[in-house]
């Protein structure tokens, strides 16, 4: 046998990786599609040099290797998600933040209804009544309904007593009792106007305590339930402590003893609702068989709200005789919110467990009136500040506003600011003084031009929506605070961030506005104008 010259090698089968270092050949760190698909290719080559050798993209084993490459980075989307909403600063789901806010007692808030100034006109004259003498209006006759103004659909307002500012605590019965002796307006006692219209149609129940257990639940049949709005009295022939009407507090802990009347609203993430009761340990337990009146409202959000003299609807009551009237809202309806967005429970829950049920510290202040939840109308934005003066360091002016819209702020209504200073006194130090004042709003117009290219003429439309959707979101009520200014480079940078815009400019303004402590600004008119470049 003569030597050939050439000799023949079985090298690229000796060189694969044994089992015990195949591990060394994965990457950890790919998480990505593209990346995962390229590190299993690159392990084939090395692994399987001889086996496969066919890398394209008809390949019944790319195929193979594609699919795994989807399924891990899918896993591993996943496995980061999971990881995420498990803290609150990277969580994202509403779900995920809601629940571990619950794990620190501080709930998202639902949706809040719209509330509006009303006025009764009566038909007959009610200038014979006494002082002891009373106006009935009963449940069915406080409901009244009309077209939504936002998108046309039907919706509820309920009828309201006023009694010092604060919306009148449930009776046993769930009626309106009005005096035309000491509160009808005119020469025969037949107006009132101490009453509220809020958005949301009311819901009676009533029933028997039956469980035996130590903290006694009730579960509100219908949803969703708005934020404020459960009203309880109760009955106790066996428990004179226990009858009467009922506070809704944020937690059932908060009670300061076994004789609070006082419950707690738990919600599920479709806003419908479980009233919990105490347990004589921590607020007063009524007795098995006592007997319960609740009233809430169920709707809420944007779409409650209306202008003046929307809202002209025939009332019946009772009285020395059947009465007749004329039901009108004599202010805007204002105040309807939809329920609490993630990113404002982020922003304040923390500071509300911080402040632990009591008013200290400014911030404290500020946090509490942000989060206020009242029974007429919603903070649009709130501000504590200390005078500056040796005499009155103690003195507390919190500066507020009412939502309007959401991209608008009013001046508070006097039944607001009463409720809202009615919850901090219960809550503040023993030697601070609390002022409620009025935030000043300062309005502005925006011209705006923004700079294009020509091909793109076809799609200004849509361009102008987008520009106008990203300064209303700038100059949203969210995104705005007392005293802070508004900055061109700002506003310009956010309309950068659009692909289709090439340059912007604010054509009104030369400079930043600057603004007050107690100031905030509000969007008024915005005009915007397209230049096409060649």
């Amino acid at each position: 046998m003569n030597f050939s010259g050439g000799i023949s090698s079985d090298f690229m089968k000796l060189a694969t990786v044994p089992i015990n270092k195949r591990p060394t050949l994965v990457n950890f760190a790919n998480n990505d599609f593209l990346a995962l698909r390229s590190s299993l290719i690159q392990y084939a080559r090395t692994v399987y040099p001889n086996d496969y050798q066919y890398f394209t993209e008809s390949d019944f084993g790319m195929m193979l290797i594609e699919l795994v490459a989807y399924m891990g980075s899918v896993m591993s989307m996943k496995a980061d998600m999971l990881a995420n909403e498990n803290f609150l600063a990277t969580a994202r789901q509403r779900a995920s933040v809601k629940k571990l806010l619950e794990l620190i007692g501080v709930k998202m808030r639902g949706p809040l209804s719209a509330a509006a100034q009303a006025q009764l006109s009566i038909t007959q004259n009610l200038a014979a009544y006494t002082s002891t003498d009373v106006v009935t209006i009963n449940p069915s006759q406080r409901v009244v309904t009309i077209a939504s103004p936002e998108d046309g659909v039907i919706v509820s307002y309920t009828l309201y007593k006023i009694e010092n500012g604060l919306v009148d605590t449930i009776n046993s019965t769930g009626n309106i009792l009005l005096y035309p002796y000491s509160e009808g307006l005119g020469s025969q006692k037949r107006i009132f106007q101490n009453l509220v219209l809020q958005e949301g149609s009311l819901v009676s129940e009533t029933g028997d305590f039956t469980a035996t257990e130590s903290v006694k639940t009730i579960k509100l049949s219908q949803g969703p339930v708005i934020d404020g709005s459960v009203q309880i009295y109760v009955t106790d022939p066996d428990k004179t402590i226990a009858t009467g009407a009922y506070t809704e507090v944020q937690n059932i802990y908060f009670a300061s003893g076994g004789g609070d009347r006082i419950f707690q609203v738990l919600y599920d993430d479709n806003y419908n609702a479980t009233v919990v009761f105490g347990d004589n340990s921590v607020g007063v337990s009524p007795s098995n068989g006592a007997s319960f009146i609740i009233q809430y409202r169920v709707g809420g959000g944007t779409r409650g709200n209306l202008e003046k003299n929307v809202i002209s609807v025939s009332v019946q009551a009772t009285g020395l005789t059947n009465l007749t009237g004329t039901l009108t809202n004599i202010s805007k309806a204002t105040g309807g919110a939809n329920a609490e967005t993630v990113e404002h429970a982020k922003k304040y829950a923390p500071l509300t467990f911080r402040r632990q049920d009591r008013v200290v510290t400014l911030e404290d202040y500020s946090v509490f009136a942000n989060t206020f939840i009242s029974n007429y109308g919603t903070v649009g934005k709130a501000s504590a500040a200390v005078r500056k003066a040796y005499s009155s360091a103690n003195i507390i002016d919190i500066y507020v506003l009412e939502k309007a819209s959401d991209i608008q702020l009013q001046k508070a209504t006097t039944n607001f600011k009463t409720q809202l200073l009615d919850a901090i006194n219960k809550k503040k130090m023993a030697t601070d003084d609390v002022v409620i004042a009025d935030g000043l709003i300062r309005t502005l117009d925006l011209v705006v031009t923004i700079k294009i290219d020509k091909d793109l003429k076809d799609k200004e439309t849509s361009i102008t929506a987008k520009v106008r959707d990203v300064v209303l979101d700038y100059m949203s009520v969210d995104n705005r605070n007392f005293g802070e200014s508004l900055s061109i480079a700002e506003l310009n940078r956010k309309i950068f961030e659009i692909d289709e815009v090439r340059f912007s400019t604010i054509d009104n303004l030369d400079q930043d506005v600057p603004i007050d402590f107690n100031e905030i600004i509000q969007l008024n008119n915005l005009t915007i104008n397209v230049d096409l470049l060649s």
